[in-house]
Protein backbone atom coordinates (compact mmCIF):
# COMPACT_ATOMS: atom_id res chain seq x y z
CA UNK A 1 0.00 0.00 0.00
CA UNK A 2 1.49 3.27 -1.16
CA UNK A 3 1.69 6.20 1.35
CA UNK A 4 -0.39 7.99 -0.73
CA UNK A 5 -3.05 6.08 0.12
CA UNK A 6 -2.21 5.80 4.08
CA UNK A 7 -2.50 9.39 4.39
CA UNK A 8 -6.23 9.42 2.58
CA UNK A 9 -7.59 6.66 4.91
CA UNK A 10 -6.09 8.35 8.06
CA UNK A 11 -7.09 11.65 6.92
CA UNK A 12 -10.71 10.29 6.21
CA UNK A 13 -10.40 8.93 9.84
CA UNK A 14 -9.55 12.01 11.55
CA UNK A 15 -12.24 13.83 9.54
CA UNK A 16 -14.82 11.87 11.10
CA UNK A 17 -13.33 11.68 14.71
CA UNK A 18 -13.78 15.41 14.27
CA UNK A 19 -16.95 15.17 13.58
CA UNK A 20 -18.01 13.04 16.14
CA UNK A 21 -16.25 15.44 18.53
CA UNK A 22 -17.88 18.47 17.50
CA UNK A 23 -21.70 16.65 17.58
CA UNK A 24 -21.33 15.11 21.09
CA UNK A 25 -19.34 18.19 22.59
CA UNK A 26 -22.88 20.62 21.28
CA UNK A 27 -24.61 17.62 22.74
CA UNK A 28 -23.10 18.37 26.46
CA UNK A 29 -22.96 21.79 25.93
CA UNK A 30 -23.83 23.09 29.39
CA UNK A 31 -26.91 24.43 29.40
CA UNK A 32 -27.62 28.59 29.32
CA UNK A 33 -27.80 29.49 32.94
CA UNK A 34 -31.78 29.47 34.21
CA UNK A 35 -33.68 32.45 35.77
CA UNK A 36 -36.91 32.02 37.24
CA UNK A 37 -40.08 34.30 35.80
CA UNK A 38 -40.74 37.69 37.25
CA UNK A 39 -42.67 37.55 40.56
CA UNK A 40 -46.07 39.22 40.41
CA UNK A 41 -45.98 42.61 42.98
CA UNK A 42 -47.58 45.35 43.80
CA UNK A 43 -45.72 48.71 44.27
CA UNK A 44 -46.16 52.48 45.63
CA UNK A 45 -43.66 55.38 46.16
CA UNK A 46 -42.09 56.53 49.37
CA UNK A 47 -43.73 59.48 49.86
CA UNK A 48 -42.96 62.78 51.52
CA UNK A 49 -45.57 63.60 53.92
CA UNK A 50 -46.22 66.63 56.70
CA UNK A 51 -47.08 64.31 60.02
CA UNK A 52 -48.76 66.04 63.11
CA UNK A 53 -47.11 65.85 66.12
CA UNK A 54 -49.12 63.53 68.27
CA UNK A 55 -48.92 62.09 71.23
CA UNK A 56 -51.40 59.30 72.48
CA UNK A 57 -53.15 58.16 75.89
CA UNK A 58 -55.71 56.13 77.06
CA UNK A 59 -58.02 58.17 79.54
CA UNK A 60 -61.34 58.89 80.86
CA UNK A 61 -64.44 61.24 80.93
CA UNK A 62 -65.66 63.42 83.90
CA UNK A 63 -68.45 65.49 84.11
CA UNK A 64 -67.57 69.26 84.23
CA UNK A 65 -69.75 69.62 87.36
CA UNK A 66 -71.09 66.25 89.11
CA UNK A 67 -72.26 65.37 92.47
CA UNK A 68 -75.02 62.95 93.89
CA UNK A 69 -77.68 65.04 95.42
CA UNK A 70 -77.62 64.44 99.34
CA UNK A 71 -81.08 65.09 101.81
CA UNK A 72 -80.12 68.02 104.03
CA UNK A 73 -82.89 67.37 106.16
CA UNK A 74 -85.23 64.56 108.42
CA UNK A 75 -88.32 63.35 107.55
CA UNK A 76 -90.48 61.58 104.71
CA UNK A 77 -90.38 61.98 101.21
CA UNK A 78 -93.68 64.09 100.41
CA UNK A 79 -93.08 65.01 96.97
CA UNK A 80 -91.07 64.17 94.28
CA UNK A 81 -90.79 66.78 91.81
CA UNK A 82 -88.65 65.64 88.80
CA UNK A 83 -88.02 62.32 86.75
CA UNK A 84 -85.47 60.00 86.31
CA UNK A 85 -82.85 61.44 83.50
CA UNK A 86 -84.46 64.77 83.25
CA UNK A 87 -83.03 68.31 82.90
CA UNK A 88 -83.23 70.48 85.82
CA UNK A 89 -81.56 74.05 86.24
CA UNK A 90 -79.65 75.46 89.26
CA UNK A 91 -82.14 75.95 92.03
CA UNK A 92 -85.28 73.37 90.70
CA UNK A 93 -87.24 71.40 93.63
CA UNK A 94 -86.05 67.88 92.97
CA UNK A 95 -87.81 66.19 96.14
CA UNK A 96 -89.69 67.99 99.67
CA UNK A 97 -90.11 66.34 102.75
CA UNK A 98 -92.80 66.55 105.36
CA UNK A 99 -92.96 69.73 107.08
CA UNK A 100 -95.91 69.60 109.11
CA UNK A 101 -94.48 69.85 112.42
CA UNK A 102 -91.72 72.49 111.53
CA UNK A 103 -94.54 74.72 110.28
CA UNK A 104 -96.04 74.60 113.60
CA UNK A 105 -93.10 75.31 115.59
CA UNK A 106 -92.33 78.21 112.94
CA UNK A 107 -96.26 79.85 114.03
CA UNK A 108 -94.97 79.37 117.39
CA UNK A 109 -91.75 81.01 117.34
CA UNK A 110 -93.40 83.81 114.78
CA UNK A 111 -95.94 84.33 118.03
CA UNK A 112 -92.77 84.46 120.11
CA UNK A 113 -91.20 86.52 118.00
CA UNK A 114 -94.09 89.58 117.56
CA UNK A 115 -94.73 89.41 121.55
CA UNK A 116 -90.73 90.28 122.07
CA UNK A 117 -91.23 92.69 119.60
CA UNK A 118 -94.11 94.18 121.37
CA UNK A 119 -92.14 94.23 124.77
CA UNK A 120 -89.32 95.49 123.15
CA UNK A 121 -90.89 98.81 121.98
CA UNK A 122 -93.13 99.07 125.61
CA UNK A 123 -89.24 98.68 126.90
CA UNK A 124 -87.76 101.57 124.78
CA UNK A 125 -90.51 104.31 125.50
CA UNK A 126 -89.73 103.84 129.46
CA UNK A 127 -86.11 103.79 128.85
CA UNK A 128 -86.48 106.92 126.76
CA UNK A 129 -88.80 108.83 130.09
CA UNK A 130 -85.73 107.04 132.39
CA UNK A 131 -88.66 105.17 133.68
CA UNK A 132 -87.03 101.48 133.54
CA UNK A 133 -83.66 100.32 133.86
CA UNK A 134 -80.93 99.39 132.07
CA UNK A 135 -80.96 95.53 133.16
CA UNK A 136 -84.86 95.32 132.30
CA UNK A 137 -84.70 96.77 128.81
CA UNK A 138 -81.52 94.30 127.95
CA UNK A 139 -83.61 91.22 128.99
CA UNK A 140 -86.02 93.04 126.93
CA UNK A 141 -83.86 93.32 123.48
CA UNK A 142 -81.71 89.99 124.15
CA UNK A 143 -85.52 88.47 124.48
CA UNK A 144 -86.36 90.04 121.08
CA UNK A 145 -83.53 89.09 119.44
CA UNK A 146 -83.56 85.07 120.97
CA UNK A 147 -87.45 84.77 119.33
CA UNK A 148 -86.00 86.06 115.95
CA UNK A 149 -83.28 83.72 115.91
CA UNK A 150 -85.81 81.09 116.63
CA UNK A 151 -87.83 82.07 113.95
CA UNK A 152 -84.48 82.04 111.28
CA UNK A 153 -83.69 78.76 112.61
CA UNK A 154 -86.92 77.19 111.93
CA UNK A 155 -87.43 78.68 108.56
CA UNK A 156 -83.62 77.49 107.60
CA UNK A 157 -84.92 73.76 108.52
CA UNK A 158 -87.63 74.30 106.15
CA UNK A 159 -85.46 75.27 103.58
CA UNK A 160 -83.64 72.53 104.27
CA UNK A 161 -86.87 70.30 103.56
CA UNK A 162 -86.58 71.37 100.00
CA UNK A 163 -83.95 69.35 97.98
CA UNK A 164 -82.67 71.97 95.22
CA UNK A 165 -80.28 71.00 92.06
CA UNK A 166 -76.92 73.01 93.31
CA UNK A 167 -76.61 73.51 89.48
CA UNK A 168 -77.74 72.76 85.99
CA UNK A 169 -77.36 69.21 84.79
CA UNK A 170 -78.96 66.04 83.93
CA UNK A 171 -80.40 63.60 87.02
CA UNK A 172 -80.05 60.16 87.38
CA UNK A 173 -81.92 57.36 88.31
CA UNK A 174 -83.82 58.33 91.39
CA UNK A 175 -82.90 57.04 94.45
CA UNK A 176 -85.89 57.54 96.61
CA UNK A 177 -89.89 56.67 96.65
CA UNK A 178 -92.90 58.56 98.24
CA UNK A 179 -93.27 58.39 101.70
CA UNK A 180 -89.76 57.18 102.33
CA UNK A 181 -87.86 58.32 105.48
CA UNK A 182 -84.88 60.22 104.51
CA UNK A 183 -82.12 61.43 107.09
CA UNK A 184 -79.22 63.73 106.58
CA UNK A 185 -76.63 62.77 104.05
CA UNK A 186 -79.31 60.08 102.23
CA UNK A 187 -78.53 60.02 98.56
CA UNK A 188 -81.72 61.49 96.10
CA UNK A 189 -80.23 61.05 92.76
CA UNK A 190 -76.91 61.69 90.87
CA UNK A 191 -76.87 65.39 88.99
CA UNK A 192 -73.99 65.86 86.47
CA UNK A 193 -73.64 68.55 84.32
CA UNK A 194 -72.18 67.26 80.89
CA UNK A 195 -71.71 70.20 78.68
CA UNK A 196 -68.92 71.04 78.22
CA UNK A 197 -66.85 67.80 79.56
CA UNK A 198 -63.40 66.99 80.17
CA UNK A 199 -61.15 64.24 79.55
CA UNK A 200 -58.44 63.21 82.19
CA UNK A 201 -55.26 61.52 81.25
CA UNK A 202 -51.52 61.17 82.30
CA UNK A 203 -48.77 61.60 80.11
CA UNK A 204 -44.90 60.18 80.58
CA UNK A 205 -42.74 62.51 82.48
CA UNK A 206 -40.83 62.92 79.20
CA UNK A 207 -43.44 65.34 77.98
CA UNK A 208 -44.02 67.40 80.59
CA UNK A 209 -41.93 70.40 78.66
CA UNK A 210 -43.83 70.02 75.70
CA UNK A 211 -47.35 69.63 76.31
CA UNK A 212 -48.86 73.78 76.64
CA UNK A 213 -52.50 74.51 77.88
CA UNK A 214 -54.24 75.18 74.51
CA UNK A 215 -52.97 72.07 72.20
CA UNK A 216 -55.30 70.39 70.30
CA UNK A 217 -56.53 66.97 71.70
CA UNK A 218 -58.53 64.15 69.85
CA UNK A 219 -60.41 61.55 71.42
CA UNK A 220 -62.38 58.42 70.13
CA UNK A 221 -64.15 55.56 71.88
CA UNK A 222 -65.17 52.33 70.97
CA UNK A 223 -68.84 53.03 71.99
CA UNK A 224 -69.20 55.74 69.42
CA UNK A 225 -67.56 54.15 66.13
CA UNK A 226 -66.79 56.25 63.62
CA UNK A 227 -67.12 59.50 65.84
CA UNK A 228 -63.94 62.00 66.57
CA UNK A 229 -64.33 64.45 69.43
CA UNK A 230 -61.74 67.62 68.96
CA UNK A 231 -61.28 69.86 72.19
CA UNK A 232 -58.39 71.29 73.86
CA UNK A 233 -56.11 71.21 77.15
CA UNK A 234 -57.30 73.29 79.42
CA UNK A 235 -55.48 72.36 82.89
CA UNK A 236 -51.95 70.73 83.71
CA UNK A 237 -51.39 69.01 86.73
CA UNK A 238 -47.73 70.38 87.77
CA UNK A 239 -46.87 67.42 90.26
CA UNK A 240 -45.57 64.31 88.60
CA UNK A 241 -46.64 60.96 90.06
CA UNK A 242 -43.70 59.55 92.32
CA UNK A 243 -45.17 56.36 91.84
CA UNK A 244 -46.12 56.40 88.00
CA UNK A 245 -43.49 59.40 87.00
CA UNK A 246 -46.34 60.25 85.00
CA UNK A 247 -48.68 63.64 85.22
CA UNK A 248 -52.19 64.30 84.75
CA UNK A 249 -53.69 66.54 81.93
CA UNK A 250 -57.18 67.77 81.23
CA UNK A 251 -59.07 68.59 78.75
CA UNK A 252 -62.47 70.10 77.71
CA UNK A 253 -64.28 69.24 74.78
CA UNK A 254 -68.26 70.72 74.17
CA UNK A 255 -70.98 67.97 74.31
CA UNK A 256 -74.07 69.64 73.39
CA UNK A 257 -75.88 65.91 72.14
CA UNK A 258 -74.44 65.05 75.69
CA UNK A 259 -73.25 61.75 73.71
CA UNK A 260 -70.26 62.09 75.55
CA UNK A 261 -70.93 60.46 79.42
CA UNK A 262 -68.83 60.74 82.61
CA UNK A 263 -66.54 57.23 83.26
CA UNK A 264 -66.31 56.61 79.47
CA UNK A 265 -62.93 55.33 78.35
CA UNK A 266 -61.21 56.92 75.57
CA UNK A 267 -58.43 57.44 73.56
CA UNK A 268 -56.55 60.61 73.63
CA UNK A 269 -54.40 62.25 70.81
CA UNK A 270 -52.69 65.28 71.90
CA UNK A 271 -51.76 67.14 68.83
CA UNK A 272 -49.02 69.72 68.89
CA UNK A 273 -49.21 72.82 66.73
CA UNK A 274 -45.72 72.00 64.36
CA UNK A 275 -45.43 69.51 61.86
CA UNK A 276 -43.44 67.18 61.22
CA UNK A 277 -41.36 66.24 57.74
CA UNK A 278 -41.11 62.30 57.42
CA UNK A 279 -40.69 59.48 54.36
CA UNK A 280 -43.45 57.23 54.72
CA UNK A 281 -44.38 53.94 52.88
CA UNK A 282 -47.42 51.85 53.44
CA UNK A 283 -46.71 49.27 56.53
CA UNK A 284 -47.00 46.20 53.99
CA UNK A 285 -44.02 47.00 52.02
CA UNK A 286 -41.91 46.57 55.07
CA UNK A 287 -40.03 42.47 56.08
CA UNK A 288 -39.43 42.02 59.30
CA UNK A 289 -36.71 39.54 59.81
CA UNK A 290 -34.72 38.79 62.95
CA UNK A 291 -31.22 40.03 61.73
CA UNK A 292 -32.81 43.21 60.22
CA UNK A 293 -35.88 44.92 58.92
CA UNK A 294 -35.82 45.14 55.30
CA UNK A 295 -37.44 46.72 52.03
CA UNK A 296 -37.47 46.05 48.89
CA UNK A 297 -37.08 48.97 45.92
CA UNK A 298 -38.05 48.24 42.42
CA UNK A 299 -34.63 48.90 40.14
CA UNK A 300 -35.24 49.41 36.36
CA UNK A 301 -32.66 48.28 34.12
CA UNK A 302 -32.09 47.03 31.07
CA UNK A 303 -31.86 43.59 29.73
CA UNK A 304 -28.99 42.85 27.58
CA UNK A 305 -30.19 40.49 25.59
CA UNK A 306 -33.89 41.97 24.68
CA UNK A 307 -32.99 45.48 24.91
CA UNK A 308 -35.97 45.61 27.13
CA UNK A 309 -36.57 47.88 30.76
CA UNK A 310 -37.15 45.63 33.33
CA UNK A 311 -37.95 45.92 36.64
CA UNK A 312 -35.70 44.12 39.69
CA UNK A 313 -35.84 44.21 43.41
CA UNK A 314 -33.12 46.02 45.12
CA UNK A 315 -33.03 44.95 48.89
CA UNK A 316 -32.39 47.42 51.51
CA UNK A 317 -32.21 47.59 55.37
CA UNK A 318 -34.20 50.34 56.56
CA UNK A 319 -34.71 52.07 60.00
CA UNK A 320 -38.55 52.39 61.32
CA UNK A 321 -39.96 54.94 63.12
CA UNK A 322 -43.24 55.98 63.91
CA UNK A 323 -46.51 54.13 62.61
CA UNK A 324 -49.90 55.58 62.00
CA UNK A 325 -52.64 54.25 59.83
CA UNK A 326 -51.42 52.30 57.21
CA UNK A 327 -48.36 53.96 56.52
CA UNK A 328 -44.57 53.56 58.55
CA UNK A 329 -41.54 56.46 58.54
CA UNK A 330 -38.73 54.80 57.08
CA UNK A 331 -35.52 57.22 58.88
CA UNK A 332 -33.19 55.57 56.55
CA UNK A 333 -32.37 53.74 53.89
CA UNK A 334 -35.17 54.67 51.36
CA UNK A 335 -35.79 58.08 49.72
CA UNK A 336 -38.86 59.78 48.86
CA UNK A 337 -40.07 59.24 45.32
CA UNK A 338 -38.57 55.71 45.14
CA UNK A 339 -40.85 52.72 43.75
CA UNK A 340 -41.47 50.05 46.65
CA UNK A 341 -43.08 46.46 46.47
CA UNK A 342 -45.83 46.58 49.31
CA UNK A 343 -47.47 43.32 48.40
CA UNK A 344 -45.14 39.81 47.85
CA UNK A 345 -42.17 40.76 49.38
CA UNK A 346 -42.03 37.35 51.60
CA UNK A 347 -41.40 35.47 48.11
CA UNK A 348 -38.65 38.04 46.98
CA UNK A 349 -34.89 38.04 47.24
CA UNK A 350 -32.02 40.46 46.21
CA UNK A 351 -32.21 41.00 41.78
CA UNK A 352 -35.28 38.99 41.47
CA UNK A 353 -37.17 40.13 38.39
CA UNK A 354 -40.72 41.82 38.85
CA UNK A 355 -44.05 41.97 37.34
CA UNK A 356 -45.72 45.14 38.73
CA UNK A 357 -49.48 45.26 38.53
CA UNK A 358 -50.63 47.64 40.74
CA UNK A 359 -55.01 47.30 39.46
CA UNK A 360 -55.32 45.24 42.79
CA UNK A 361 -53.50 46.71 45.08
CA UNK A 362 -54.92 48.41 48.25
CA UNK A 363 -56.06 51.46 49.37
CA UNK A 364 -53.68 53.00 52.63
CA UNK A 365 -54.66 55.77 54.66
CA UNK A 366 -53.62 57.51 57.34
CA UNK A 367 -56.75 57.28 59.25
CA UNK A 368 -58.44 53.92 57.95
CA UNK A 369 -61.94 53.22 58.87
CA UNK A 370 -63.06 49.69 59.35
CA UNK A 371 -64.41 48.50 56.37
CA UNK A 372 -61.95 50.33 54.26
CA UNK A 373 -61.20 48.26 51.57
Amino acid sequence: MSKKFAYAILSAVLAIVAVVVFVKKKQFAPPPPFEFPPEAVTTARAEAQEWERVTNAVGSLRADQGVTVPSEGQGAVRLIAFESGQKVQAGDALVELDTDVERAQLSSAQARAELTRLNLERARELWDRAALAKSEFDAADTAHKSATADVATLQANLRKKVVRAPFAGRTGIRLVNLGQFLDRGNPVVSLQSLDPIHADFSLPQQRLAEIRPGYAVRVTSDALPGRVFEGKITAINPEVDAATRTFRVQATFANPDESLSPGMFVSVQVVAPERTDVVAVPATAVYYQAFGDTVFVAREEKDAKTGQTMKRAEQRFVRLGEIRGDFVVIQSGVKAGEEVVTSGVFKLSNGTRLAVDNSLAPAVSLSPKPGNT
